[in-house]
């Protein structure tokens, strides 16, 4: 496949985490186990030091950009899906603060050197009945300021990795107030706790369970952003493109299996690999060239996005890339099986797996909908 690395860094880069995919594939069926989440994987990416791959050179990591972060969750996807989507919000969000110092100066002297040391962090926004932040609907969690700090009360769902995060950091409505703000919270203070709610088929790895907090008490420097540094705008940034990587990963994954598959798999009845047949032949090239379209959009976007003075102006590549690659993964993935045939729906067989966890990248934001109704808003006003 073709390889879009385009310096030694990038090559290096993918070369270290090719060494562990194989390590990621025999654990993933580890993954469907109720309560799991992979563990030595994060361990893993932590030690070769993939998990400050973004964080920012003054700060100790290793200061890379959006491509080089595409290319590692790609890479990443392909032995892990559930590993990447966990590790890419750590990684995305330490991108999005380098592209923008927003965090207030006391709370990132304390967080940052944390995370060099190899804590993992994600941001906790979604809430059940309050609507999507991206959407731009406020928490229903709140922070009170007291003469001792804040204290922070509400529940998060679809924490991802929770069981491993170190320190959340929280959405929450200042009480008495419309401004929402994010704060620090560590994960062993008191009042924090974890209810195992997540049960799906998908992801079932990436163990997103609810976060509750119950009048957890935190000092006043643990505000990481208010209202004012923190724009609510409903636009995806930039890091979020690790979500269109993850999934093609997976369609990348489910592909090398299927020719796998066709190469060995030789019935009685023809006495030769099935593989050999012009029809599959043409059917699996079909599949590499929608998958190497899908990477093409995916690394041109990361590309411009990089390149782009005002990253306003590559919104929109954002949002049509997200759509575009991710359909075009869950459509490889599909079409992959019916290569396969029966085999691929056995418990056994990673290409059942492959199935589930990428059509969960069809509720990832920014969602189809939203994306579909902005453009065509916008053609509308245009015309």
């Amino acid at each position: 496949m073709y390889d879009f690395a385009k310096t030694e860094d990038q090559k290096k880069l993918l070369a270290e985490l090719q060494s562990l995919t194989k390590a990621f594939r025999e654990r993933e069926p580890q993954l469907d186990q109720q309560g799991a989440y992979p563990e030595e994987n994060m361990k893993d990416l932590i030690k070769m030091g993939y998990s400050i791959l973004t964080l920012p050179e003054e700060f100790g990591g290793q200061g890379k950009g959006l491509y080089d972060y595409v290319l590692g969750q790609e890479a990443i996807a392909k032995g892990s899906g559930a590993t990447a989507l966990s590790m890419g919000w750590h990684t995305g969000a330490l991108l999005e603060y380098s592209e923008k110092r927003h965090w207030k100066k006391e709370a990132s002297d304390f967080i940052l050197p944390k995370i060099k040391d190899g804590a993992l962090i994600n941001t906790a926004a979604t809430e059940k009945g309050a609507g999507s932040p991206m959407r731009g609907a406020l928490p229903k969690t709140t922070a009170f300021q007291g003469q001792d700090g804040w204290r922070i009360t509400g529940e998060k769902s679809y924490t991802s990795l929770a069981p491993m995060i170190d320190y959340f950091f929280i959405t929450a409505v200042i009480e008495g107030t419309e401004e929402v703000a994010t704060f620090i919270v560590p994960s062993n203070v008191e009042g924090v706790s974890i209810r195992q709610t997540w049960d799906s088929i998908g992801m079932h790895g990436t163990a997103s369970h609810d976060l509750v907090l119950e009048n957890v008490r935190i000092p006043a420097e643990a505000m990481l952003k208010d209202g004012k540094s923190d724009s609510q705008k409903p636009l995806p940034p930039g890091w979020l493109l690790h979500i269109p990587a993850c999934y093609i990963g997976i369609a990348g994954a489910a592909l090398e299996e299927a020719s796998h598959f066709v190469s060995d798999y030789e019935p009685a009845s023809l006495g030769k690999p099935v593989g050999s047949l012009p029809t599959v032949q043409e059917k699996l090239g079909d599949l590499q060239i929608k998958l190497m379209s899908a990477r093409q959009v995916l690394y041109h976007t990361a590309s411009a996005y990089e390149e782009a003075s005002d990253k306003e102006d590559v919104r929109a590549l954002l949002q049509s890339a997200k759509v575009t690659v991710t359909n075009a993964a869950v459509d490889i993935v599909e079409k992959a099986m019916r290569i396969v045939g029966p085999q691929s729906m056995s418990a056994s067989n990673p290409m059942q797996r492959y199935y589930r966890d990428v059509r969960m990248g069809l509720h990832n934001p920014p969602m189809e909908d939203m994306v579909k109704a902005t453009f065509g808003k916008r053609l509308v006003e245009e015309s």
